[in-house]
């Protein structure tokens, strides 16, 4: 997908910012690739993937250099110079390359075991630190890395033929149930989690009926079911509005709060495929 002349002028509004932490390309001189929100590097080039920029172009392709600089022999990724890496980073970095195009690059190939050998108990993804203190609840895994996870699975060969990814499916269907917030994290499912967000990158309605929607496990759970109908009825005249977004994000186009948006009615659109596949 090309990028469509009317969306140049967002383009031209994130790259402006590709030198705000020190270098170049979204990051620090030494490679917090996770800071910076919204236009962090993974952020930024999530935004200009949705924009229709190619994943060849020279501009993603230096992105994709940033993060296999980081890559371990193991798979995961160390996205802080400093610090533990932790699962929700490996998850994040695997999903912007399988978008990127390298799902078949041995190394990726190489995270997507890693994540395959090292799921909690539950089922998901869960990241050994806890900003919020312990209790019964943070005994789960962590909602968004797990659905970040299940987000890069599916553009691989594992999508539907692999028991892990089935468990990881289930977890999130028994959060719709939970609702509370669980995880170290504390990943909840509250007013904010029902308001639709755009772009796709964070814990809400939007992001976990999409991601969802490319799981079997997933497409006749009444669970999930009840989530669709809950995106279904904040569509406006058939196209979806975001409710909430990053204040950051302000004067971009595409995702504009209160504006139907047509690139993330084009996400919604893939839902309805999914499910008719089904």
């Amino acid at each position: 997908m090309a990028i469509d002349a009317k969306y140049q002028g967002d383009v031209e509004i994130i790259l402006s910012h590709r030198h705000d932490l020190g270098a170049d390309f979204w990051t620090t001189p030494d490679k917090r690739l996770l800071k910076g929100s919204p236009f962090s590097c993974v952020d930024s080039a999530l935004m200009l993937l949705e924009l229709g920029m190619e994943p060849d172009d020279p501009i993603l392709q230096a992105v994709a250099e940033l993060f296999f600089s980081v890559w371990r022999k193991d798979g995961r990724f160390k996205v802080y110079p400093s610090g533990g890496i932790l699962p929700c980073h490996t998850a994040y970095a695997a999903n912007l390359m399988c978008r990127l195009g390298y799902v078949q690059d041995e190394r990726i190939q190489a995270t997507l075991q890693h994540l395959l050998d090292t799921p909690y108990t539950d089922g998901g993804w869960r990241c050994n630190k806890f900003s919020f203190g312990r209790g019964p609840e943070t005994e789960h895994s962590n909602p968004l890395p797990t659905l970040n996870a299940l987000d890069a699975f599916r553009h691989s060969s594992y999508l539907n033929n692999e028991p892990t990814l089935n468990n990881a499916v289930e977890f999130l269907l028994v959060h719709w149930t939970i609702r509370k917030p669980i995880g170290p994290c504390l990943y909840g499912m509250g007013s904010r989690f029902m308001q639709v967000e755009y772009p796709l990158w964070s814990y809400n309605l939007f992001q976990y009926v999409y991601v969802l929607s490319f799981y079997n496990q997933a497409k006749q759970d009444e669970r999930f079911l009840q989530a669709f109908h809950a995106l279904q009825r904040n569509l406006i005249d058939g196209m979806i509005m975001p409710q909430r977004n990053s204040p950051g994000l302000s004067e971009l186009a595409f995702c504009k709060k209160g504006q139907p948006s047509e690139l993330a009615t084009r996400h919604y659109a893939e839902i309805i495929a999914n499910l008719q596949c089904s």
